[in-house]
């Protein structure tokens, strides 16, 4: 699993679109190219690059949220970058 992750840069993605595009495409050119098809290798690749993606996602927690004994209630104010 580690070999897809260096061959398709995904560890650099910060949420970039761009890279997530660019990423599928190389997916999508190199399985064109081959001669035997692996609908499970080509699932388990664009897993992985939209799994990384999604986790470089950062959330900017500002303040809003509460729990002075018990559950955590409020309104959360934050963004997701």
């Amino acid at each position: 699993m580690q070999e897809y992750l260096t061959t398709y840069n995904l560890n650099d993605m910060s949420l970039n679109k761009v890279e997530l595009q660019k990423n599928i495409k190389a997916l999508l050119e190199e399985m064109m190219q081959r001669e035997e098809n692996s609908i499970d290798e080509f699932a388990e690749r664009m897993s992985t690059a939209i799994d990384t993606y999604v986790k470089t996602a950062e959330i900017q927690y500002n303040s809003g949220l509460v729990a002075p004994n018990g559950n955590v209630t409020g309104t959360f104010n934050g963004k997701l970058k």
